[in-house]
């Protein structure tokens, strides 16, 4: 692993930390990244300001316009890199440990930041609150594939058991104490969980737990939906392969710091995900398969409408299609 700081004195950078890091990964982002970089440069506030960049190798212009960011602005800029791709997780966690912030905020190199003040608006609250772990604010949704924006979740919440149930906290709108995720590397040692296809999940989880999250109404991020991504593909199997790696991580994190009393209602929610994915694609055959299955690990949901509920839906959807195919 190599920090590029251009001009920067290692003992100086050492006596002169930011109050606030900013961990961006990055891979394959060239189209994105420049968007990204600006905006945390946009940011207006009254303390120091880091950005840290993993960049994993990618196969575009994105080391090179890592590089350039880091060579204008080494003050304020450090870049995290390899000779060798080391993968999205260890990227997100070397990225995390070179950061020196009392406070860290994560930005995907794909998303952005709509609001100058974000950090400064977070920094107050987390300043003036040492039991608040960490602030989180809305976002917006940009869908790349169709230049579409759809507004915030229309509510928000911060306690344990509802985000189990949803997660409404968006990852590029958060600001948190870097102690307290030091602690979450320690305690919950995600890199022992392959299964779990997100960091940010578990994290948040795990922060609501053991610490007072706050929000903020503003709107002050952007996440950009990209197409294939990992958690919105537009391969069937593989959106049902996230939703249920979200309620694993939930049902993991409720048997450990929760009352265990919220399983079935979450075992139900990824069941009733997958049903309804399914009753739109693949062939009945799958779907029984999916239900079967689902009601082996989980004998009550035999008992709710859904599962034979949207079966039906299926089959007549089925039946439409050949009729309207034949004519």
């Amino acid at each position: 692993m190599n920090f590029q700081q251009p001009g920067t004195n290692p003992r100086e950078t050492a006596s002169a930390a930011p109050l606030v890091s900013v961990c961006m990964t990055t891979y394959n982002h060239e189209a994105y990244l420049s968007r990204a970089i600006e905006s945390v440069l946009a940011q207006e506030t009254t303390f120091g300001v880091e950005l840290v960049l993993g960049e994993d190798c990618s196969t575009d212009a994105t080391r090179s316009i890592c590089e350039s960011y880091a060579a204008r602005c080494p003050d304020r800029i450090r870049l995290v890199t390899s000779a060798e791709n080391v993968g999205w997780r260890a990227n997100y966690r070397r990225t995390f440990e070179a950061c020196r912030g009392k406070y860290v905020a994560y930005l995907d190199g794909d998303d952005w930041w709509s609001d100058p003040r974000k950090l400064q608006k977070q920094a107050d609250v987390l300043e003036s609150d040492p039991e608040c772990g960490m602030c989180y604010t809305g976002a917006l949704n940009f869908w790349q594939a169709d230049d579409r924006t759809d507004p915030d979740h229309p509510t928000h919440t911060t306690d344990f058991e509802s985000l189990l149930y949803s997660l409404t906290i968006t990852n590029c709108a958060t600001l948190a104490r870097r102690d307290l995720i030091v602690r979450y590397y320690g305690e919950v040692r995600p890199e022992e969980h392959p299964e779990w296809l997100t960091d940010d999940a578990p994290m948040w989880l795990w922060f609501s737990a053991r610490s007072r999250i706050a929000f903020l109404p503003d709107i002050t991020a952007v996440h950009r939906r990209l197409p294939d991504s990992v958690s919105h593909s537009r391969a069937y199997r593989r959106r049902i392969a996230f939703c249920d790696s979200l309620m694993e991580i939930s049902l993991w994190f409720d048997a450990r710091y929760g009352t265990g009393r919220n399983r079935f209602r979450l075992e139900r929610r990824r069941a009733s995900v997958a049903w309804w994915v399914l009753s739109w694609n693949g062939g009945v055959r799958e779907y029984l398969a999916r239900w079967w299955r689902d009601v082996k690990r989980c004998p009550r949901l035999l008992l709710c409408p859904e599962g034979p509920g949207l079966l039906v839906k299926k089959i007549l959807f089925r039946r439409d299609k050949n009729n309207r195919t034949n004519r």
